[in-house]
Parts: structure tokens; C-alpha cells; sequence
């Protein structure tokens, strides 16, 4: 009888030879192919018995970004400030980002993107159908905000009534905007307009964020104990804007009253610990605010909306 023995180094080789060998013998396939950067188009979380679904209505790449924001900001500071945070200083991420609440009784929609085209499409995306939708609630009336309100077709919500805040209707009104012109007035007779403090719905709370325009609103909403602040544009970057208050801003009307705005607001989430979502915060737009020094830091919501 013969006896072999197999030491642990021939052991290895051996298993080492074993996936080549099969390796060889199948015939070679494609590489899978580069399916480019992406992400979904929308995010749902529950809010007590509401349900509130975030959608990327549009999101582009924008140079030279402190010719909006930090425009009181030395260069220098504006460069070291986007270093320490790991973003670049000649380009920025800009997201479009309306919100749909399911209050279980009506389905609102805050804001409506660029063009009737990204809404349309984001709504589908998460399960919604354009003429399902309730309400339509503008926060203010700049273009990225209105856009969706109406195409070449009409009306992109034909089964809804509008709000908007009375003192941006009246401050547009005169104004000889085209936008407004052409996406608001049309809409002017189905439109409710509301004060600090009205009511879109049950749970659903007018606040006044004046600044960024005359009659700019943020909303709070309410459901068993729960709440969430929608933002808008109050503050339009997580680090140039919310990081530094202070920093004037390109797009906001009146800039000392922005930046109070963005302090009290900022202030009052961070003592409550209250979640937002902001219009143009990254996608999916939802965090929470620290107080930072003299300012407040950005900290994205993690699993915190899962757990009820």
C-alpha cells in the first residue's frame, strides 16, 4: 500500500489552482456596463400619521458658486471654509426638492420645481399622480418654486386649489414678473392666501420666514407629537447659509432680514430639536440643525424618521 502525504503548503496551491482552472473553462462574459452617477428621485418617511415624501424635481452643477452665496466673505475665507467642509469653492450641487404630505385626508403638494416636465416626473416616480393632488402651497414665487404650476397644456394640477402667503402674492402682484405672470395670476381665483399662523390644513401651520422675498413662508407640521419644519428657502446651502448665517446671499430680497430669519429659524430647531427639510439642502433634503459657534451645523437625517 502507498502512502502520500500533502503538506500545507501544496494544500494551498492546490485550492489556488482550482478557481483558474474553472475559471478557464467558462467562456469569458461582457463587463457590466457604467451606469452613471444617479440617485432616487424621491424619499418617504412617516410623521406620526402623516406621510411625507420628499421629490428631486431637478438637481444641477453650478460654477462659481460665491457669486451667490458669502458675497459679504473675503475669497480667501469663502476657499478655507468650503476646504475644512469638503466641498470645493468653484462649484456647487444645487438640488430642487418639493415635498408632498399625505395628511390620510388630503394629499398637499409645497412647491413644484422648474418646470411642469421634473414635477410630473418625480411625482410618478413616487407612486403620485398630478390630478390626485389637493393642494398646491407656493412658498414664495421665484421661478424654481413655480415652475411646475402650469405648462403649454394648462394647468398641471387641475384638480387642486392653491395657497400661498398673502403678503408674497401682493409683493409679486406688481411686479410684471413673467414668471408670476405666466405660472401664478392664471391661478389667481382658485388661490387661498394666508397670513403667519394659517391653516393649510389640520396640523399643517403657516410661519412667516420673511426675507428671502417680502412674503417668503415656511410650514410646521404636526401629527401626534411629532413635527417637522418645511424650510424652503430660508436657508439655501447646508454650509454657506445654514454654517453662517450671517453670509449674504445673491437670491434674498432683503439680506439683513434673511440672515434674522435664518437665526431665529436655525435657533428655534436647534433648542427644539426639531428635523426640516430644505428646499435646496442635498437630497433628500431632510436633517437637523446644532448649534456651531456662531452659527449652526447641518446634520443629515440617518434612520431617525424609521423608528416612529
Amino acid at each position: 500500500m502507498t502512502t502520500s502525504t500533502f503538506n500545507r503548503r501544496q494544500a494551498l496551491m492546490a485550492g489556488a489552482a482550482l478557481p483558474l482552472a474553472a475559471a478557464a473553462a467558462q467562456p469569458a462574459r461582457a463587463a457590466a456596463p457604467m451606469m452613471g452617477a444617479d440617485m432616487p428621485p424621491y424619499h418617504r418617511f412617516k410623521l406620526g400619521a402623516f406621510e411625507v415624501t420628499t421629490l428631486l424635481a431637478g438637481t444641477r452643477t453650478v460654477p462659481d458658486p460665491q457669486t451667490i452665496f458669502g458675497l459679504n466673505v473675503d475669497p480667501d475665507r469663502f476657499a478655507a471654509v468650503s476646504q475644512e467642509n469638503l466641498i470645493p469653492a468653484d462649484k456647487a450641487q444645487f438640488f430642487f426638492t418639493p415635498t408632498v404630505v399625505n395628511t390620510g385626508t388630503e394629499l398637499i403638494l409645497f412647491d413644484t420645481g422648474l418646470n411642469a416636465e421634473g414635477i410630473t416626473a418625480a411625482l410618478a416616480a413616487a407612486g403620485y399622480a398630478p390630478d390626485q393632488v389637493d393642494k398646491v402651497v407656493i412658498t414664495h414665487m421665484h421661478g424654481d418654486h413655480i415652475g411646475g404650476l402650469r405648462s403649454e397644456g394648462g394647468e398641471t394640477f387641475a384638480n387642486a386649489v392653491y395657497l400661498t402667503g398673502a403678503t408674497e402674492f401682493d409683493s409679486w402682484d406688481m411686479s410684471g414678473n413673467d414668471g408670476f405672470e405666466g405660472k401664478v395670476r392664471p391661478l389667481a381665483e382658485k388661490m387661498t392666501f394666508l397670513d403667519d399662523g394659517g391653516s393649510v390644513a389640520s396640523g399643517v401651520t403657516a410661519m412667516s420666514a420673511f426675507g428671502h422675498t417680502p412674503g417668503h413662508m415656511a410650514y410646521m407640521l404636526e401629527s401626534d407629537g411629532k413635527q417637522l419644519v418645511l424650510g424652503a428657502d430660508f436657508a439655501n446651502h447646508y454650509v454657506w447659509s445654514l454654517a453662517y448665517p450671517d453670509w449674504e446671499v445673491r437670491y434674498d430680497r432683503d439680506k439683513a432680514m434673511a440672515a434674522e430669519t435664518r437665526k431665529r429659524m436655525l435657533g428655534m430647531m436647534a433648542a427644539d430639536k426639531v428635523p426640516f427639510i430644505g428646499y435646496h439642502m442635498p437630497f433628500p433634503g431632510l436633517g437637523f440643525v446644532e448649534a456651531q459657534g456662531s452659527g449652526y451645523r447641518y446634520v443629515p437625517a440617518s434612520y431617525q424618521m424609521m423608528l416612529g
